[in-house]
């Protein structure tokens, strides 16, 4: 736990140099599943503002629209520029990722009557997000959701909430890697390559090789040059939703969904919540608004867009492959069309430009906690074997465990539902017990008992299916 403060620390503190960055674009650095429609610039930004990190200073870089840092004001007070619309688009884009893929499977082995869990857990996700704004306002220091957590429980709520974002940030990117090794299969399939002496499938040595590819860039510390990759995350999401609505309008979407498989539904809500888990960065969206005043209708309109585009793509899906749907629904895509080999292409490349971006905020508070005399060349070997070593074990990891849908479930189940749902919560009624009501604090208290038993059953169902799952590829 320890650790874990320190890394939290560290951090927030760098959060803290990077707060001439706000004013631009939200740092979208822990959302894991999601990506920025300005992500290269925020990126190139980040690179840019290094040597203050680095240097232990105030940061001045950017233009700062004739705003003013105080320097004895540690909390940097700047006002944001983001617009409502550009608020809408920066919190949906976030939200879009990775969970869209397996919205179809989870409707289909849910059935019919599971879409309004999905919606339900959009809404509760938009209103603990109007939690979090509250707790924001409450506290103007408050930068990011460690700031909340240390906030409402002190030192010990900042670890916890620094524990929780780390084992998503992990988790997340180990079912980006089975993803990549899932599609990397469609993509070459028929394909047959084999090492002399090296015991790996064709697609696991496919995917080995795409995940060293990625690798050198984990020690670059301009990641300017491959930043502009992370900007598809959202054309990429409506290339997926075109492609299948165009099927499903041309390829006869008539597969009857069932209306509810009740055994499913602990597993299938791990897949629902992980879709809307993108609270870790809503601080910054707040903080980078003109008017933050406007936020709690930016995530109303945000949850409704992104719930609409879950719950159409989950019901398109399942009428068109039924019970042979995947669980990720671009490897049930005809493989003939174009459409489908860009989606499969841009699924396959998403994963191998989202480990430089997501360790980037990890590698620039490390070297902020090395010892200044020590010298670039040495920083540089010490972010990059951290690095290398974080990714050759979610490389080993995802091989070992190929089963996206119960890693995904599982990381909802035990991870993102802490963080959407049970602690912004239990930081409100902390932060802001002296202006809750009865009711209101009836209601949350309801809400967190309701994730905690989702959390729960989900945990316990996930695991399940995980273990039988490698028992029996191990029996084969």
């Amino acid at each position: 736990m320890a650790g874990a403060s320190n890394i939290s620390g560290g951090l927030s503190k760098l959060i803290a140099k990077f707060s001439c960055l706000k004013h631009k674009q939200p740092p979208h650095w822990n959302q894991v599943a999601s990506e920025s429609v300005h992500g290269e610039q925020l990126v190139k930004d980040l690179s840019e503002c290094g040597t203050c990190v680095e240097e232990n200073k105030v940061c001045t870089c950017g233009d700062l629209s004739g705003e003013v840092i105080d320097k004895e004001d540690s909390g940097h007070q700047l006002k944001g520029n983001s617009s409502f619309a550009h608020s809408v688009i920066n919190m949906a884009g976030m939200l879009i990722g990775l969970g869209q893929l397996s919205t179809p499977y989870g409707l289909e082995n849910g059935g019919w009557v599971s879409a309004f869990l999905l919606v339900g857990l959009g809404i509760v996700c938009a209103y603990t997000s109007h939690l979090m704004g509250k707790c924001l306002r409450k506290s103007p220091k408050s930068k990011d959701y460690q700031d909340i957590g240390k906030e409402a429980f002190g030192v010990k709520g900042k670890v916890i909430a620094s524990a929780f974002i780390y084992a998503e940030i992990f988790l997340a990117l180990v079912s980006y890697t089975i993803s990549l090794n899932d599609n990397l299969t469609t993509v070459f399939r028929g394909t047959h390559i084999s090492i002399p002496g090296v015991h790996l499938s064709t697609y696991q040595l496919l995917t080995m090789v795409a995940v060293l590819v990625a690798l050198p860039s984990l020690w670059l510390r301009d990641l300017s040059s491959i930043s502009f990759l992370s900007t598809g995350g959202i054309f990429m999401s409506f290339l997926i939703f075109i492609t299948v609505a165009w099927t499903a309008a041309f390829g006869g979407a008539n597969k009857t969904i069932p209306p509810l498989h009740i055994k499913n539904i602990p597993g299938i809500s791990g897949l629902y919540i992980f879709s809307f888990a993108g609270h870790i960065v809503f601080p910054n969206i707040y903080t980078a608004m003109k008017d933050p005043s406007k936020f709690t209708k930016v995530s109303i309109v945000s949850f409704t867009l992104v719930t609409a585009h879950y719950t159409a793509l989950g019901f398109m899906g399942a009428k068109l492959f039924g019970p042979a749907v995947s669980s990720q629904i671009t490897l049930s895509m005809p493989p003939h069309l174009l459409a489908t080999k860009i989606a499969l292409w841009a699924t396959v490349l998403t994963p191998m430009t989202k480990y430089a971006l997501e360790f980037a905020p990890i590698a620039l508070q490390l070297e902020h906690n090395l010892s200044p005399s020590m010298g670039s060349r040495m920083r540089m070997i010490i972010r990059g074997t951290t690095g290398s070593f974080l990714l050759i074990g979610i490389l080993v990891l995802a091989l070992s465990i190929p089963y996206f849908q119960y890693v995904l479930g599982l990381t909802g189940s035990l991870i993102s539902i802490s963080i959407s749902i049970i602690l912004p919560c239990a930081f409100y009624l902390k932060i802001c017990r002296s202006q809750v009501s009865i009711p209101v604090f009836i209601l949350n208290i309801f809400v967190i008992a309701i994730g905690a038993l989702l959390a729960v059953i989900g945990t316990i169902s996930s695991s399940k299916s995980l273990v039988e799952s490698i028992k029996r590829g191990h029996s084969t």
